[in-house]
Order: structure tokens, then C-alpha cells, then sequence
């Protein structure tokens, strides 16, 4: 197996020990069980658990801020931006829902060195975001709401989603985001004429494009 696709592996092992037993319980034994490497072959890849605790969230991180960012290059409409915004994260992580609680609830785990890096990384991936959610804001309304406080409620519901996603019942990343473009747009009530139809029906061509 190439070094990449072991360390991707073992990335994806850890992450599930991390949020099965949270960070501090684990241990880089459980680990070692998990992916059946020994504890030598695995500190090839890391020096510290501290440090397979940063490279989870840098990769997962960096995946999904890499892929919004090249897409976004391609899209202009804003709406069409806010429906790839949101469906890329989802694409994501509700095939990595470990990964997902592991970047949820230990971030603030990591210090020093790892702690500033992840922390770039999500700090350049919420200004891609408050960027599309403020083209939105322009649209229609560009004095009066706050695209930070929309955007970080934007995370706050995306971000949960492991806490009760089922896919028997929730569908998959394009259903999850096409309900949740719906609710941050219109609300459950939308009002008449409020964004555009036009706006709403651009979004949907570009999620069953993907």
C-alpha cells in the first residue's frame, strides 16, 4: 500500500477510536489493534498521538476547503455557490462522520504548532464560506443581516449533523443539502418573492449536476 493511502488509513482508524472513546481515553495501543500495524510502523507516520490527532483534522479539513475552493472557481451565481458550499461539506462527511466528531469536539484539544495550523485552515475555510453567504446578503438585503453570524449558524448546523444523521430516513449529501439551502434561504415559511425563484432554481441545477 502506498504511504499515502496507509497514512489515509490509518488516519480513518484512529479517527474512529477518537470518537468512540474520545481523544483522551484512546490510546495509540487501541490504535495499533485497529489498523493491525505495530506500534513501530505506526510511529513511522507520527511522533505523538498529539500529532495523529492534528493530522486528522488538517486532512480533513484541507480536503474539504480544497474542494470548495477549485469548484467555486468554476461558479458564479450565488445561490449555485451556496448549494456547492454546503454539499461539498456534507459529500464529505457524512462519508466521514468520525472525522466529522473528531473536528467538532477536539479541536480545542490541540496546542501550540498543530492547534495554529488546523486553526489557519478553518479560519481560511469560514472566509470561503462568510464570502458566499455575503454574496447572498448583497443580493437582497446588504445592510441589514451579518454574514458572520449567518455563516457561523450556517456550521452550526451542518457541523452537528453526526449527532443525528440517519441515511434510511435523511437521504444523502444532495437531499441533506438541497433541505438545508431551503431552510437557510427561505426559512420554513418562505416569504413571497424572497430571494428570487430564479436564485432557487439555479441551486438545484447544480446539485443534480453532481
Amino acid at each position: 500500500m502506498p504511504s499515502d493511502q496507509k497514512l489515509e488509513y490509518i488516519l480513518k482508524h484512529a479517527a474512529a477510536i477518537f470518537a468512540e472513546k474520545g481523544y483522551d481515553r484512546a490510546s495509540v495501543r487501541d490504535i495499533s489493534r485497529a489498523t493491525g500495524m505495530s506500534l513501530a510502523g505506526l510511529y513511522y507516520y507520527f511522533r505523538s498521538k498529539e500529532e495523529l490527532l492534528y493530522l486528522i483534522q488538517k486532512h480533513a479539513f484541507s480536503t474539504v476547503v480544497e474542494a470548495l475552493e477549485k469548484e467555486l472557481q468554476t461558479l458564479h451565481d450565488p445561490v449555485e455557490r451556496l448549494y456547492f458550499l454546503i454539499y461539498n461539506h456534507l459529500r464529505y462527511f457524512l462519508q466521514n462522520m468520525d472525522q466529522l466528531k473528531v473536528c467538532a469536539l477536539e479541536v480545542d484539544t490541540l496546542n501550540g504548532y498543530f492547534y495554529e495550523k488546523v486553526a489557519e485552515v478553518r479560519k481560511r475555510y469560514f472566509e470561503v464560506a462568510q464570502g458566499v453567504v455575503q454574496s447572498i446578503l448583497l443580493l437582497h438585503q446588504p445592510s441589514e443581516r451579518d454574514a458572520r453570524l449567518a455563516t457561523l449558524q450556517l456550521f452550526g448546523s451542518i457541523n452537528w449533523v453526526y449527532m443525528w444523521y440517519n441515511p434510511k430516513k435523511d437521504g444523502g449529501a444532495r437531499e441533506m443539502s438541497q433541505s438545508i439551502v431551503h431552510l437557510f434561504l427561505y426559512g420554513l415559511i418562505p416569504a413571497a418573492g424572497e430571494p428570487s425563484r430564479a436564485g432557487q432554481r439555479a441551486g438545484r441545477r447544480y446539485i443534480a449536476k453532481t
